[in-house]
């Protein structure tokens, strides 16, 4: 059992991270006793370090949410993954674009000769 301190500090994150998840009700608040501080425990942890982890992978808090309820349902999980992974290729490719647009306008860069103009300002004018 840990305060609220000390289990931010042990999952690195702030104390209002873990006050933020239990009012969109992905934690439990535990009870607060009549004296003294909420205690959490491993349960919190776990729950915690899911949250941390679902987050790093990309899922957004509702979808956290929707995995934590769906612990035994491996196909709607599944599911929810491929659509998660569609759209990652979707950025990917949209970052790919934007790379090559900017690598052509760098490069436009280095083959100008006028010092008063810069093609990417002009481009974006």
């Amino acid at each position: 059992m840990k305060t609220i301190g000390k289990l931010a500090k042990e999952l690195d994150v702030n104390v209002e991270t873990i006050r933020f998840y239990e009012r969109k009700g992905l934690i439990v608040q535990p009870l607060k006793p009549d004296s003294g501080y909420r205690m959490y425990d491993e349960t919190h942890v776990s729950q915690l370090k899911f949250i941390l982890k679902a987050k790093a992978l990309g899922f957004t808090l509702d979808e956290v949410a929707s995995l934590m309820s769906m612990s035994g349902n491996c196909s709607d999980v599944e599911s929810m993954g491929l659509q998660k992974l569609k759209l990652i290729r979707e950025k990917i490719a949209d970052l790919q674009r934007l790379e090559h647009v900017i690598q052509d306008m760098t490069n436009s860069c280095k083959a100008n000769q006028d010092p008063n103009s810069c093609p990417i300002i002009n481009s974006l004018n």
